[in-house]
């Protein structure tokens, strides 16, 4: 239960360290543009990206790059990392004891 909720507190942290980045470029340029998650990525580790689409096209599901995981990869990044971490969060939170019946 707690790692889950760890992994969803990092995840949120990690969307708030984006989400500052953009804003950040946004009041150096005047221009606001929310960094895509396979942009971040490319520029973090270009190789992953590219063995990533190879992993998955030819010992996966080749059609699971195409419409699923590229469309998330043209979301904005802050948002891949806070829905998620969101969702751990709920899912893993601490539920009050029940008293048995």
């Amino acid at each position: 239960m707690i790692i889950g909720r760890l992994i969803g507190w990092v995840c949120i942290a990690i969307a708030f360290m984006v989400l500052g980045r953009d804003l950040l470029q946004f009041l150096n340029t005047g221009e606001l543009h929310f960094i895509l998650l396979g942009e971040l990525w490319y520029n973090l580790f270009p190789e992953g990206l590219n063995l990533a689409q190879a992993v998955v096209q030819r010992y996966l599901f080749p059609s699971l790059w195409d419409p699923v995981i590229l469309t998330v990869l043209l979301w904005p990044a802050w948002l891949d990392f806070f829905v998620p971490g969101l969702v751990l969060i709920i899912l893993f939170r601490k539920r009050k004891n029940r008293k048995k019946r």
